[in-house]
Order: C-alpha cells, then sequence, then structure tokens
C-alpha cells in the first residue's frame, strides 16, 4: 500500500464564515473538505450563549502548494476581521490521487 504525503489545512473560524470558506476552499482546488461544531476556550475567550455565534472546524487534505494558498488566501481576506485559528499538519494518506483530483481518484 502507497502512502502519498498531503498536508491537513485546518481552519477554526465563526459559523458565520463556513460559505465563504468553503467556496475559496474549492477555487483554490481543494476537492473535498468536513465541517464540524467547535467549542473551546483560547485568547478570545469562552463563548457563553449562542447569541454569539458557535465556531466551527473545517479540515481540507490537499498537497503542499494547495496549502500555502489556502493558507495565504485565508490570513489574507479572513484573519485581519475575525478571530481565526489556522494550522497546517504534515500526513500521509492513501490514495492521495484523490485529494488532489487525479487519474484513477476512486471518487
Amino acid at each position: 500500500m502507497q502512502l502519498s504525503e498531503m498536508r491537513l489545512v485546518t481552519v477554526i473560524a465563526p459559523d458565520d464564515l463556513e460559505s465563504r470558506l468553503i467556496g475559496e476552499l474549492k477555487t483554490l482546488g481543494a476537492t473535498g473538505y468536513t465541517v464540524s461544531h467547535a467549542r473551546g476556550e483560547g485568547s478570545h475567550g469562552v463563548r457563553t450563549s449562542e447569541l454569539e455565534g458557535a465556531n466551527i472546524r473545517l479540515e481540507v487534505i490537499v498537497d503542499p502548494p494547495t496549502a500555502q494558498r489556502v493558507v495565504e488566501r485565508v490570513m489574507e481576506r479572513f484573519q485581519p476581521q475575525y478571530g481565526i485559528v489556522l494550522y497546517v499538519s504534515t500526513i500521509e494518506v492513501v490514495r492521495g490521487a484523490k485529494f488532489t483530483g487525479g487519474a484513477g481518484s476512486n471518487r
């Protein structure tokens, strides 16, 4: 079984940015993504009510050049106005072509 080195880009952001972030990811070449609700405590404190809104955790697996483009775009367009956490992990995946849209992706 062959593994391919990829990047897992994780963005934790206010939930009202979900559709905009997904649009950016698709424009930059992401072939899929995962979104889940996120909660916790950090430098912006703890959210104490639903009126304050919720956070999402948006994850996407991409090749290294696409990861770099995603980081640059998110930081440029969203970081100045919103409390966003963004991190990138190096991972190994089975069927790497699935995450790049390459031939034999078996989607």
